[in-house]
């Protein structure tokens, strides 16, 4: 042993040697001191830690050095075809199709869209014959479409700014246009400020989740639009529903919830209501003053979707705020739609400053989707500048709402479940046997993680099965006869439609129904004459019915 030592001995001198040049070029690199820190507490605390880093850094190491391809450069695995066989091959092959045909009524719902020739508003001209109708489909409330001084700012800011964007606006998308239109809807609605979606779809759908998350708790609708319903779904929140815009159902809720928490002792957690200002699927209209009482006595926050009454209701078009003489600070997230209430596009929040903030890094679509094009922008801001100059603009919409309902209201072969003052009216088919089409009752507490197809079905005695089955069936009957109605009511020159449904998607399916999209842009006896004409179709067609 003695020997040996003689011969390590300059092995051990030049490992000693190496070592401490390393140590000593180590402690010169910037930062050294701090991994050393981290190294030592983290071996001491976890040794099994260390030994697992250090294997990491080996691979990492290995698969760096390693050859970047694996393809066998010999060609011995490959099948060598001639020319003629290729040719053969390629002829025999059948590419399979990128979606599936659609079924037999999904496409004569789509063979029976009219198509538009030229511009849209509230007289466009049918490319099928040639004629003009009145158009009472398209969401044009303020009469926005077509106005030339938004058409000609819309093309001095194309030729300045380009078509798209090119990024998101956190990286390269946002333009001055965009923080112009953030502050003039912040300023229009009255509150500290509002950020800007591109898309209107994915504006609630994106401001849930960058609020709500895991473990807290959402009061909402069960009527809420189908954009909503994703953005609870995303949010993994917990959920509780409440009957559709019957707010002592919602206090019910809110009292159950406490209840609930306080029998568990669990902790407080973030909660919200959820709803919206005139309800897409039926056109009802919520009760401001008091969905706000609530929201104070059980301190919740609120989130009021405004895409369809924003532009649409209050003297300048404001929206429920207006309408109810309520401050919009009292509203936490007040959503709305560019698309529907101003003829541009995208979606906005507006709220505190903090709210606004907090989504510019948490709101998915915000941060990934490219901001808006720059002339839609300037559009929707010429379109807020239109409201709040003109407030002329409403009171015809709503002497065109008032004689709208005033014709609707007689037939008796309809129901209206629209607020009076709503611009966009939902027509069904009166019930001819009452509780059928009424929606079956979901549980209160089901949550966002128990809303699937199965899970919900599985709640449903035979009884409930046996009820959808004749529900779903009605439902098909209805649809026909509201088809045929829009077919009809087209050919004598006036656009209606039906209301999209996704069957199978939604939590609550909605009836069947004609929706209205009254515009200011028609004069009382243009409005007058074209429901005359629905009337007389709707008589016409759903009197075969009895």
């Amino acid at each position: 042993m003695n020997s040996s030592n003689p011969t390590l001995a300059p092995l051990f001198s030049f490992l000693e040697y190496t070592l401490t040049t390393a140590q000593t070029t180590f402690d010169k690199l910037p930062g050294s001191a701090v991994i050393l820190r981290y190294v030592k507490s983290s071996h001491q605390n976890d040794p099994g830690r260390t030994l697992l880093e250090l294997i990491l850094v080996i691979f990492a190491i290995r698969t760096l050095l390693q050859s970047r391809t694996r393809a066998d450069r010999t060609g011995k695995h490959f099948i060598q075809f001639s020319e003629k066989e290729i040719d053969e091959l390629v002829d025999e092959w059948t590419p399979e199709p990128l979606a599936q045909p659609l079924p037999t009524t999904e496409a004569a719902d789509l063979a029976a869209v009219p198509v538009i020739a030229g511009a849209n508003g509230v007289k466009p001209k049918l490319l099928s014959t040639g004629k003009t109708a009145t158009n009472l489909a398209s969401f044009n409330f303020a009469n926005l479409q077509g106005n030339e001084h938004i058409k000609q700012r819309a093309i001095e800011t194309l030729r300045k700014y380009g078509l798209g964007s090119c990024g998101p606006p956190g990286f390269y998308g946002t333009l001055d246009v965009h923080m112009d239109l953030e502050n003039d809807i912040a300023d229009f609605l009255g509150t500290e400020a509002a950020i800007l979606y591109s898309q209107g779809f994915s504006t609630v759908s994106s401001v849930i989740p960058a609020f709500c998350k895991r473990g807290d708790i959402i009061v909402a609708d069960r009527a809420v639009n189908f954009a909503i319903q994703k953005g609870i779904q995303i949010s993994r929140s917990t959920v509780r529903w409440f009957d559709h815009n019957d707010l002592k159902s919602l206090e019910d809720v809110l009292i159950s919830v406490e209840k609930e928490r306080k029998k568990r002792r669990g902790p407080l957690t973030r909660r919200f209501i959820v709803t919206e200002g005139i309800f897409q699927k039926d056109g009802a209209m919520v009760d401001l003053p008091k969905l706000i009482e609530l929201k104070y006595k059980y301190k919740y926050r609120l989130i009021l979707d405004e895409s369809y009454s924003f532009g649409s209701v209050g003297r300048t078009g404001r929206g429920l705020t207006e309408v109810y003489n309520v401050p919009a600070s009292k509203v936490d997230m007040l959503l709305g739609s560019c698309a529907i209430g101003l003829s541009a596009a995208g979606g906005f929040c507006a709220g505190s400053r903090n709210v606004v903030d907090h989504q510019r890094i948490n709101g998915p679509s915000f941060v990934f989707s490219a901001s808006m094009p720059a002339l839609l922008a300037v559009s929707a801001s010429e379109g807020i500048n239109i409201l709040r100059n003109t407030p002329s603009i409403f009171e015809t919409l709503q002497e065109n709402v008032r004689a709208a309902r005033a014709i609707l209201d007689r037939v008796e072969c309809i129901t209206i479940p629209s607020h009076p003052a709503s611009p966009v009216i939902h027509i069904y088919v009166k019930q001819q046997y009452p509780g059928l089409l009424s929606p079956v009752p979901m549980s209160a507490s089901l949550s966002a993680s128990s809303t699937s197809s199965k899970q919900h079905h599985s709640l449903h005695s035979a009884k409930d099965v046996a009820r959808e089955s004749a529900r779903a069936a009605e439902y098909l009957v209805e649809e026909r006869l509201l088809q045929e109605v829009v077919d009809e009511t087209l050919a004598q020159g006036v656009i209606v439609t039906r209301a999209k449904r996704l069957p199978g998607q939604e939590i609550v399916e909605p009836r069947p129904s004609i929706r209205l999209a009254l515009t200011s842009g028609l004069t009382r006896k243009e409005t007058e004459r074209a429901v005359t004409v629905l009337k007389g179709v709707l008589v016409k067609v759903l009197g075969k019915r009895r």
